[in-house]
C-alpha cells in the first residue's frame, strides 16, 4: 500500500466518523456526553482538514472544478433535460 492510498483511506475513514458523530450527537440525552462527542467531532474535523492539506500540496487529492454560477446553471440545465427526457419515472422537480 502506498503512502498515498493510505492518506486517502485515512481520509475516507475519518469522514465516516465524523458523519456518525453527527447521528450520535443528536441522540445524545445527556449533555456532558453530548459535549463530549462534539468535542471528537470537531477534532476529527480539524484533522481530517489538516491531513486533506497536506494531501492536496502531495497531489494525493484532486480538487474539484471550482463551482461558479456558470458551472451551476450548466448543471442544472443538463440535469433538467435530462429528468425531462425521462418520462414516465414520476413528476419533474424544479431545479433552482
Amino acid at each position: 500500500m502506498t503512502e498515498k492510498d493510505m492518506v486517502l483511506d485515512i481520509l475516507t475513514g475519518i469522514k465516516a466518523n465524523i458523519a456518525n458523530y453527527a447521528k450520535v450527537i443528536t441522540e445524545c440525552y445527556d449533555l456532558n456526553l453530548r459535549q463530549t462527542f462534539q468535542q471528537m467531532r470537531n477534532n476529527d474535523e480539524q484533522f481530517q482538514y489538516d491531513l486533506y492539506k497536506i494531501a492536496e500540496k502531495k497531489g494525493y487529492y484532486i480538487k474539484s472544478i471550482e463551482e461558479t454560477e456558470q458551472n451551476c446553471q450548466q448543471i442544472k440545465m443538463q440535469l433538467t433535460q435530462a429528468l425531462a427526457q425521462n418520462k414516465g419515472a414520476g413528476p419533474v422537480p424544479v431545479l433552482k
